[in-house]
């Protein structure tokens, strides 16, 4: 790792300075956004869904494919990034790009999806710790209490300098990675259950079952990669930091997730993969860990994937802060959200709020009768279907502003790969918007999949967090009009 990346600045600032400043290099930007991504909690928790429900043993190369769309997405973000000086969220790229008002729905979508993500990696967190804390013989304690205290753990990080949260998340990051690779290369080089096989990459498997729903769970597997651009004024260099950290982030989240799922197939074995994955999908990954390295591996993967949800939240907590402090240095959010910490240099301010407002919608969620399996699975849904919609409207917002700036005349930066990425895209969510049932497990009186009250209200939330900046754009121009025009502006000049 770069020296700088653990560079400690210790220069006051002047109370009310809203500028982010830090020291990051392209090393701890990419682990931070892999963090968000969760690797470990997808390969325990996501790949063995894959499995049964998408294309079976060719789901592996729906990570791959996944990787070519979203490295095209990342094309032309890095390159409209190097004209707005202070590019740091979707908010800023679809202002630019596609105007005001389709700015504010950005990035209201942008905050509903990244806090329900988060919601429910914290709610799973808790819930987990309640289980392990049982099965080693303690006391049982709810689960929305050990929730609460993650939340306060993560907003303690949080607020204080962004160097800080970097470390915590290296440290935990290459922990869950290397068992992960640990196990792959252990099963390769046992022969595994059948010998090393490749039907993983044969056409056919690819193909068969359900390959949309495999890209669809792929692609929900990448989310936080793309948060790169927020940390644009804490990084040195970011001309070049930014775009060698998106590139980097989805290069080894994508090898990974195929390394190591294909791993699991052949750990397994082609023939009885799917029906492993059925007898029961959340202990997956700890019975091929115990069988290849012993119980103490199948200990250690279980604590690291602890680890695994506890980085997720403070990256996804880190995101959503710069979110707040953009959003309120462009006068769309209150003021006082932009400022940072004279000494840490962090929104400390966002950070409080965040936290409370993550606080408090699980003592809701509690107090309403929720469980944390309906939170986990309902709330990635919405998050899962958001973070899609914005990375297609991002592609647009990059078409348009070069065809209208002409500041990059290279098709391929400025048409050929934000419009394949695009397209890519666009299809991946209405294959999620037509399989959302499925994805939050809305069923019929039969139990089959089916449009019902639980869908149509978590998309309605989706369309609600658009609405909600399509409204405050019309209320702004109609009656702070100065306000409204100067949107882009201000942002640029007040972060």
């Amino acid at each position: 790792m770069d020296a700088s990346t653990t560079t400690t600045r210790n220069t006051a600032r002047p109370a009310g300075e809203r500028a982010l400043r830090g020291n990051l290099g392209a090393v701890a930007v990419t682990f931070m956004v892999i963090a968000a991504a969760a690797p470990l909690t997808v390969i325990g928790g996501l790949v063995p869904i894959g499995f049964l429900i998408g294309n079976g043993i060719g789901f592996p190369v729906m990570f791959l494919v996944a990787t070519v769309i979203l490295l095209l997405f990342s094309v032309g973000l890095t390159a409209m990034s190097r004209y707005l000086p202070k590019a740091g969220s979707f908010f800023v790229f679809a202002t630019h790009g596609l105007g005001r008002t389709p700015g504010l729905a950005t990035a209201y979508l942008a905050l509903i999806c990244y806090t329900t993500v988060q919601i429910a990696v914290f709610s799973y967190l808790g819930a987990t710790i309640s289980s392990s804390i049982v099965l080693l013989g303690g006391a049982e304690i709810p689960w929305w209490l050990l929730t609460l205290l993650t939340v306060v753990i993560v907003g303690a990080l949080g607020y204080r300098r962004i160097e800080l949260s970097s470390r915590v998340l290296v440290v935990v990051l290459l922990a869950e990675m290397g068992i992960v690779v640990l196990l792959g290369i252990v099963i390769l080089a046992t022969g595994g259950a059948e010998g090393v096989t490749f039907g993983t990459f044969l056409l056919q498997n690819i193909l068969s079952g359900a390959p949309a729903l495999g890209l669809m769970f792929a692609i929900a597997s990448f989310i936080g990669f793309e948060s790169t651009v927020v940390y644009r004024d804490e990084v040195r260099s970011p001309e070049r930091t930014i775009p060698r950290a998106t590139y980097a982030s989805a290069i080894v989240i994508g090898l990974f997730y195929a390394f190591a799922s294909w791993a699991i197939v052949v750990g397994l074995g082609e023939d009885q993969v799917t029906a492993e994955a059925a007898a029961d999908p959340t202990t997956l990954i700890a019975r091929v860990t115990e069988q290849y390295l012993g119980p103490v591996g199948s200990v250690a993967i279980a604590l690291l994937f602890l680890g695994s949800m506890f980085a997720a939240v403070l990256s996804l907590h880190n995101v959503l802060t710069r979110y707040h402090h953009a959003m309120a240095n462009a006068r769309v959010l209150p003021d006082r959200l932009g400022t940072v910490h004279a000494r840490h240099g962090s929104p400390h301010v966002a950070s409080i709020v965040q936290v409370a407002t993550s606080g408090a919608a699980i003592v809701l969620l509690t107090v309403i009768g929720f469980t944390p399996e309906n939170i986990f699975s309902w709330f990635a849904g919405i998050g899962t279907l958001a973070i899609v919609i914005l990375m297609a409207v991002t592609c647009l917002a990059v078409i348009v502003y070069f065809a209208r700036t002409r500041v990059l005349r290279s098709p391929w930066h400025t048409v050929i790969a934000p419009g394949l990425g695009f397209l890519g895209l666009a299809v991946s969510a209405v294959l999620i918007a037509a399989n959302f049932p499925l994805l939050v497990s809305d069923v019929d009186a039969d139990g089959d999949p089916a449009w019902g009250p639980v869908s149509i209200t978590l998309v309605a939330v989706v369309v609600l967090a658009v609405v909600a900046g399509v409204v405050q754009a019309v209320i702004m121009r109609a009656r702070r009009p100065e306000a409204y025009a100067q949107i882009a502006r201000r942002f640029d000049e007040s972060a």
